[in-house]
């Protein structure tokens, strides 16, 4: 008997390398998950493909064709719907959500951000990175909550900066570690092991006092 599948929505708005590397997980067996839907906000988004190629179905939901956020967000909330997922992750999604999407989905939406949280929230992580000398960088998966960036991270992964980094060339380096953070955290959500009770991450049922490191894992 197989084991059972956590339903998933996946949000994109770009090239989907995050996506792929989740839909291989899927294939593969190593993530517990079924893929019901990719969902751009940015037709032609390079991910669909990614999306088709699988088998998955695909929708866009142009949100410079609604006339407020909220319009978009209400159209965007019953798409993702119809497939009744249990967990909504973010891959590259490059919208900002409002505080009732948010609380909709509250403890069943993840999202990967480009740097060691709370360190550089926003855009433009790598260059800031550079810019301010660090030594280390890194990649965060954690909760969304209604703060920009500032939902409680689950796990970490970190690379170091090397002497002739520019922003492409660390960013490079930093992804091919995302795909299995963010790997890590989907399957650990799936086997209902990671959870979001009262505001804090928990993992096993222990509140998380602070993000587990995959280097160390």
């Amino acid at each position: 008997m197989s084991k059972p599948r956590t339903p998933v929505v996946v949000l994109i708005s770009g090239r989907g390398s995050n996506l792929q590397s989740i839909i291989e997980g899927m294939q593969q067996d190593e993530l517990a998950i079924d893929i019901k839907a990719v969902i751009s906000n940015r037709p032609g988004a390079a991910g669909l493909e990614h999306a088709r190629a699988a088998g998955i179905p695909t929708e866009t939901i142009d949100h410079s064709a609604f006339a407020s956020r909220e319009a978009f967000e209400q159209a965007l909330r019953q798409s993702i719907d119809q497939y009744q997922p249990q967990l909504l992750v973010l891959a590259g999604f490059m919208r900002i959500l409002g505080e009732e999407f948010v609380q909709h989905y509250l403890g069943r939406m993840l999202n990967i951000h480009p740097s060691l949280l709370p360190k550089y929230t926003g855009l433009n992580t790598h260059q800031r990175v550079l810019d301010n000398g660090d030594d280390v960088h890194g990649a965060s998966i954690h909760f969304v909550t209604t703060e920009l960036d500032g939902g409680p991270v689950v796990i970490q992964v970190q690379v170091p900066v090397l002497e002739n980094d520019d922003a492409e060339g660390l960013a490079n380096r930093l992804l091919q570690q995302e795909h299995r953070l963010y790997r890590q955290a989907i399957q650990w959500f799936a086997e209902k092991r990671l959870q979001l009770i009262n505001g804090q991450a928990c993992l096993d049922g222990e509140v998380m006092e602070k993000p587990l490191l995959l280097n160390d894992l």
